[in-house]
């Protein structure tokens, strides 16, 4: 497998990088794994946590964006590095690898846990458990890894700064929603170290739930406006029409370049041999059940998709199968890359990043896509799930200081959730605390991060203006 760009620059500047060994378990009592996180507070002050200033050997942000596109579709970096460019907020969102390499220097107390690795407030939402009720959790796990519990609440706390600055708030409003963020985090995981174990991880955030205090009825209208057409979305209805043809007399995805796209000639031909082939391999990552659901559904298409931010220019697909003439089923293919937190937390143990991410996603979600699982062609590695299943994206972009401040305290709650099934709840809580010193920690630190992605952003910028960057902007 080939080393990607960042993974490179470990290599070349430090020691072999360790594997990232699964989280240990400690089966000590809860009091003493408390009172070891308490006693961790001497030698990494909670007050250590607000510090950011870049270091004099900080590396050219636009050299780790180019580097951490090697190994993509080249045709399709200019769309990142467009979609990039739109603003700090947007840049910020595809600035994983950037901000992993800058954690990486920051104090840390060595208590792992399943990070996310790029924890962002748009990367939580609302989709439904295999029973069809909706739940709010963290919803993207391309970066997954176990790492340090701190990695993911300061890119999450400093996310909401950027995204207040975003939306216009003042200063002191910015910063409140990252203070807000933290404090939930802080508060949740001290409720979560008091619970049983299956309790911990039967638990999930029912999203009807958190409307509860909410006051605002035009957010509350809107949120259940949504969820109700969420659950009422019907496939044949409307993703059908809107992505499939019916062309000589077969099922074809219909192609919308450069967003949706078929592979022509040769390429074509070959591509669905290895599909058909990376087929079976995913269908053997299911379980007996879910097997046999699948193979009642008949492979008739796929074609290349551009999706999200961060992964612009990675090898992704839809998958069409069908189940009879009006019975569709969308699967979404996502190439896995090595993690951005690989460099600085370890490689996976698992040979296949597909399962990396999979694997990832099943300890830190209280539910998965029935559908989950992962392969791997010539071209790389894959996971895949069913495409638009129930999934409500936050609309951040409306959030006034308010919801905003309820917002970030519903993802606070859904990391320390996420975090205390594969960590120590009790050991992170007791280094946290019950007093704000965390919370004010991380606002400052937050602040400080959104000024420095605000840097990078220009320097982006410029980078276009030079010619350093090609870039695509979409209409």
């Amino acid at each position: 497998m080939k080393k990607d760009a960042h993974k490179k620059h470990a290599d070349k500047d430090s020691a072999p990088i360790k594997v990232a060994e699964p989280v240990a378990v400690d089966r000590r009592s809860r009091a003493d794994r408390k009172d070891e996180g308490k006693a961790m507070r001497l030698a990494v002050p909670l007050a250590s946590h607000a510090q950011w200033q870049a270091p004099a050997n900080r590396r050219d942000p636009i050299d780790q964006l180019v580097e951490s596109g090697i190994g993509r579709v080249p045709e399709l970096l200019p769309i990142r590095y467009g979609r990039m460019m739109q603003s700090p907020f947007a840049f910020y969102r595809g600035a994983a690898a950037i901000m992993a390499a800058d954690l990486a220097g920051l104090p840390s107390t060595g208590i792992r846990v399943q990070a996310c690795g790029d924890c962002h407030l748009v990367n939580f939402g609302s989709f439904a458990t295999p029973e069809r009720r909706l739940i709010f959790a963290i919803n993207d796990f391309d970066e997954t890894l176990p790492a340090p519990w701190e990695f993911d609440i300061k890119r999450l706390a400093a996310s909401f700064v950027v995204a207040g600055r975003h939306n216009g708030f003042n200063a002191g409003e910015a910063r409140e929603a990252g203070q807000a963020c933290a404090r939930s985090y802080r508060e949740r995981m001290r409720e979560f170290a008091k619970m049983g174990v299956l309790d911990v991880w039967y638990f999930s955030i029912d999203a009807e739930a958190l409307l509860e205090n909410v006051e605002d009825e035009t957010v509350i209208q809107r949120a259940r406006k949504r969820a109700a057409k969420a659950r009422d979305r019907n496939v044949l209805d409307e993703d059908f029409p809107e992505l499939v043809t019916f062309e000589g007399g077969a099922h074809r995805i219909r192609d919308n370049p450069p967003l949706i796209y078929h592979m022509q000639g040769e390429e074509a031909a070959l591509m669905e041999a290895r599909v058909r082939e990376a087929f079976e391999s995913y269908r053997a990552t299911l379980a007996e059940d879910r097997r046999l659901l699948l193979d009642r559904y008949e492979f008739k298409d796929i074609a290349g998709k551009v999706v999200g931010v961060g992964s612009v220019g990675t090898r992704c697909a839809i998958m069409l199968l069908m189940g009879g003439a009006d019975d569709p089923l969308f699967l979404q293919v996502k190439e896995a890359r090595a993690s951005v937190l690989e460099p600085y937390a370890g490689q996976s143990v698992y040979p296949n990043h597909g399962q990396r991410v999979v694997m990832g996603q099943r300890m830190m979600q209280s539910a998965s896509d029935i559908f989950l699982g992962w392969t791997a062609t010539e071209k790389g590695h894959f996971y895949i799930r069913q495409m638009r299943d129930m999934k409500i994206k936050p609309l951040v972009e409306l959030f006034g200081p308010e919801i905003m401040n309820q917002y970030a305290e519903a993802c606070g709650w859904a990391l320390a959730r996420a975090h205390a099934r594969s960590g120590d709840a009790a050991k992170i809580a007791g280094y946290l605390g019950k007093k704000e010193d965390f919370d004010e920690a991380l606002a400052d630190f937050s602040e400080s991060y959104a000024d420095q992605n605000e840097k990078d952003y220009k320097a982006l910028v410029q980078a276009v203006r030079e010619g350093r960057l090609e870039v695509y902007l979409e209409r």
